[in-house]
């Protein structure tokens, strides 16, 4: 049977004990030092070392109940969600990247007798003329036909009029309206002003946790409203 050997001394195991003793005394003096070394800083000027503190580990603030079991399971703003869309008509909703976490609250207005309208920012075009008046659509062609322009009735009226009689109103939930310019989100902010059985709810960003404001706030118009 061929002898295991030590690489760290070059010597066989079953020679002798005494290397192999001697070899894992080394490690832990070099343990050791290595340790010392690393709780050891020599200070930038002065010939005596500084012994610094051990830098602790990084803690998340603002942890709460809702790591543990699924943030998306626990949900107690949603009684003051449902009373700031009846209140302010019109919310910029801010929510985690991951995602999933808006489809909660999208229920709850559900179960209040809402329907819903959902819309992309990119490629709605002029959200004014696209949602309250007959609008033209250009068809994808080949490059060989004809440029066609065909003509669509207004997206929130038409769903307007097809509302059931006991439904409680129209939500337009746009998904992107970050990339609207401030102009735009105004409309949008104005709208249930123009439609009154209709609510705006625009995803205008992320953030860590599910997080809402007016639009009219974040679309500038509350300044011009209060003076």
């Amino acid at each position: 049977m061929v002898a295991a050997a030590c690489f760290n001394c070059a010597t066989p195991a079953g020679t002798s004990l005494q290397p192999r003793k001697q070899c894992l005394d080394n490690h832990v003096v070099l343990g050791t030092i290595v340790e010392q070394l690393n709780a050891t800083r020599v200070s930038m000027g002065r010939g005596w070392p500084s012994r610094r503190s051990r830098v602790e580990p990084v803690r998340c603030s603002g942890i709460g109940i809702g790591d543990f079991i699924g943030g998306d399971l626990l949900k107690p703003d949603l009684g003051r969600w449902l009373s700031d869309v009846e209140e302010h008509k019109a919310l910029a909703i801010y929510t985690p990247h991951e995602g999933g976490y808006e489809g909660r609250y999208l229920a709850r207005l559900r179960y209040q007798g809402y329907y819903f309208l959902d819309l992309t920012a990119r490629g709605l075009g002029d959200p004014e003329t696209t949602l309250t008046k007959i609008h033209p659509v250009c068809p994808a062609h080949v490059g060989k036909q004809p440029i066609a322009r065909w003509y669509f009735p207004p997206e929130v009226d038409y769903r307007l009029a097809a509302l059931p009689p006991d439904a409680k109103g129209l939500v337009v939930w746009i998904i992107e309206a970050k990339v609207l310019s401030k102009s735009e989100l105004q409309f949008l902010a104005l709208l249930p002003t123009l439609r009154p059985k209709v609510r705006v709810i625009a995803e205008c960003g992320n953030w860590r946790k599910v997080m809402w404001k007016p639009l009219k706030e974040i679309a500038g118009l509350t300044a011009e409203t209060e003076s």
